[in-house]
């Protein structure tokens, strides 16, 4: 599974807007700076989370982004899907739509569980453990493995 750059864009400007909530809306030219983001596919980014549901926006004068929801109720896959679509995709389908024969049916439930594995990771991380440092322990685990750090 790889993580693209709009996904992982799309997570860090989210959190940026988590901690900043409750003060004025953010710019974009804010979240740019803070995360290293490039201003115009920043502007993408944060239109099709707009349109996803996690943030809002308000133009003007004092306008900004914030976000939509409280940071508590937004999960990791929640950002991922609004601006990638699903999550695990085998040549761009989604694994319930696929059929296998022969040798190969296994296949279908090797994708499956791993979809159901990168699901139980990201829909179990919200936002708001994320801005508070305070991954849940499962995932602190997976990370607190060795091997998990090993590019085989």
């Amino acid at each position: 599974m790889r993580i693209s750059a709009r996904a992982d864009y799309a997570v860090r400007a989210v959190l940026e807007l988590a901690v900043r909530q409750g003060g004025d809306p953010v710019t974009a030219e804010t979240v740019s700076a803070a995360q290293g983001i490039p201003h115009k596919f920043l502007e993408g980014i944060l239109g099709d989370l707009r349109r996803g549901g996690i943030v809002e926006s308000r133009r003007g004068g004092g306008g900004g982004y914030r976000l939509a929801r409280e940071p508590g109720s937004i999960t990791v896959a929640d950002v991922i899907r609004a601006v990638d679509g699903p999550i695990v995709s085998v040549r761009g389908e989604r694994p319930t739509g696929l059929t296998y024969t022969g040798t190969a049916e296994p296949l279908l439930p090797l994708w499956i569980a791993l979809r159901a594995n990168v699901r139980k990771i990201l829909e179990g991380v919200t936002v708001a453990d994320i801005a508070a440092g305070a991954l849940p322990e499962p995932v602190r685990e997976l990370a607190a493995e060795p091997a998990a750090w090993e590019n085989p």
